[in-house]
């Protein structure tokens, strides 16, 4: 990797920017044809979707995204609770604590950089080079300095506790490891998921093949720790090979100190927020661990797996069109707030079309999945799932905020929904364990998705466009 502040030669990589004259705001490129899989739909979707080649674009990336995501949820959900099931609740509880640590540290280490890396990959191709090479670096360094801060703290809070020590010891490697994607955010910024998917799927499956070989020779709580590290680095490599393979050239990458303030200047706001948003995914978990037991935490993890299965659908939808919303915004207003309702009513339907069939299957999903050993988590599943929904809808508000620069919105948002879950925290984990801890996530992302809009007068906008799709909430 070069090491320098000078101007370089343009990254010469694949671009598959796409458009039309239906879906495409004026002054996008529409020189483009149809995929070859349109041509297999029933007539009736066929007619919808010719010609539409952002739309196509997005939904081939986001149906890769999909498949990657079903990929895990398939293997993943099996071998997971095969896992978890040889552990039992209390062992399966040290391991959640311990990566709920090491994902706060993440929050920390990721500096808020990725989507304003993506934004300005999207808006400055020619300079790929100077905005990955400038990303690793920052990653890197940032990652090796949050891993000793949380071995840290796992020695202060849990003194006495080695075992919960030398499994932060092993996950937390994942901090530095995880500068390595700097790779994917020019696949992302292409809207190219596809290879990303190849690569992850690979690592994710020899992962999954170690987990079973490990169950089957009856090993230690500390060999599944190392395994959850390997999964990433594997993946990792995957992404780099690929990353080549497409013409990409890693020794071209270059820091540069102009590019790392700016983007250090512009994501400030958003590292404040991916902490703030950190603490709302995870502290739940870590407090439950302080304040109740491992055994809880083991439950209450249990469902937490369950229901987190379902940020495929979003996080897959977002990746797909968030490079279309920024293009969209900066040409034609009208539509960029078409599709940001359209992204509003299809989140929310998908929320719904969990969330209610889960409320009424809950225990036997539990039961099914983890055994009667882990009833006591089909409660908190039940509460959690509904907490999905508003996700959903927080993720797209995201993107909207992203969209506008109103990256300090987002912040100030966040802190609060954190404040509101942390306080409900402190009161109801004593009172209910698990149980009180999904009522409270539940509140806060509602709270940050939807309720602090009418607060906030910018966002008044967006929350009345979420109110529509929570009324109406469409699929197409």
């Amino acid at each position: 990797m070069k090491n320098d502040d000078t101007d370089g030669a343009p990254y010469s990589g694949e671009d598959v920017t796409e458009g039309s004259p239906e879906d495409t705001p004026q002054g996008v490129n529409t020189s483009a044809v149809d995929r070859s899989w349109v041509r297999y739909l029933p007539a009736v979707l066929r007619k919808r979707f010719a010609n539409r080649h952002v739309f196509q674009e997005a939904i081939e990336n986001s149906g890769w995204l999909i498949g990657d995501k079903l990929l895990r949820m398939g293997v993943g959900l099996l071998v997971g609770v095969w896992v978890a099931r040889y552990l039992g609740p209390t062992q399966f509880g040290v391991m959640s604590y311990a990566a709920s640590l090491v994902g706060l540290a993440g929050a920390v280490a990721g500096l808020g950089i990725d989507s304003i890396v993506i934004r300005d990959l999207v808006r400055h191709p020619e300079r790929s080079a100077d905005y990955l090479g400038t990303s690793f670096v920052l990653r890197f360094f940032s990652g090796l300095i949050c891993y000793l801060g949380v071995l840290g703290v796992v020695v202060l809070i849990k003194p006495d506790d080695l075992l919960t020590q030398l499994i932060v010891a092993i996950v937390g490697w994942s901090l530095t490891v995880s500068a390595f994607d700097a790779a994917d955010l020019w696949f992302q910024s292409k809207v190219m998921s596809k290879y990303v998917v190849y690569a992850r799927s690979a690592g994710f499956l020899a992962a999954a093949v170690v987990r079973v070989i490990l169950i089957l020779s009856k090993a230690s709580l500390l060999a599944f720790a190392a395994t959850n590290l390997l999964e990433l680095a594997l993946g990792a490599v995957g992404v780099l090979y690929v990353y080549s393979k497409k013409g990409g050239r890693i020794p071209e990458w270059r820091f540069r100190l102009s590019v790392a303030k700016e983007l250090l200047r512009s994501g400030w706001p958003v590292f404040l927020a991916g902490i703030v948003s950190m603490i709302c995914l995870r502290i739940d978990q870590v407090m439950i661990g302080q304040i109740s037991d491992a055994k809880e935490l083991g439950f209450y993890s249990a469902a937490v797996r369950v229901a987190e299965l379902w940020f495929v659908i979003p996080s897959a939808i977002i990746a797909s069109v968030f490079p279309n919303i920024i293009r969209a915004r900066e040409v034609d207003e009208a539509e960029f707030y078409k599709r940001l309702q359209k992204l509003f009513n299809f989140l929310a339907f998908a929320g719904y079309a969990v969330a209610i069939p889960v409320t009424f299957l809950g225990p036997f999903v539990i039961k099914l999945l983890y055994g009667a050993e882990y009833a006591a988590a089909a409660p908190m599943l039940i509460l959690l799932i509904w907490s999905d929904l508003f996700i959903n809808l927080a993720m797209a508000r995201g993107a909207y905020l992203f969209a506008m620069n109103w990256t300090w919105i987002s912040f100030w948002v966040t802190l609060l929904a954190a404040a509101v879950n942390i306080a409900l925290n402190l009161f109801l984990i004593p009172r209910y364990g698990g149980i009180g801890a999904a009522i409270a996530s539940c509140i806060s992302y509602w709270v940050s998705a939807h309720g602090v809009c009418y607060l906030i007068r910018p966002m008044r906008k967006s929350g009345h466009m979420m109110t529509r799709a929570l009324i109406y909430p469409k699929f197409w």
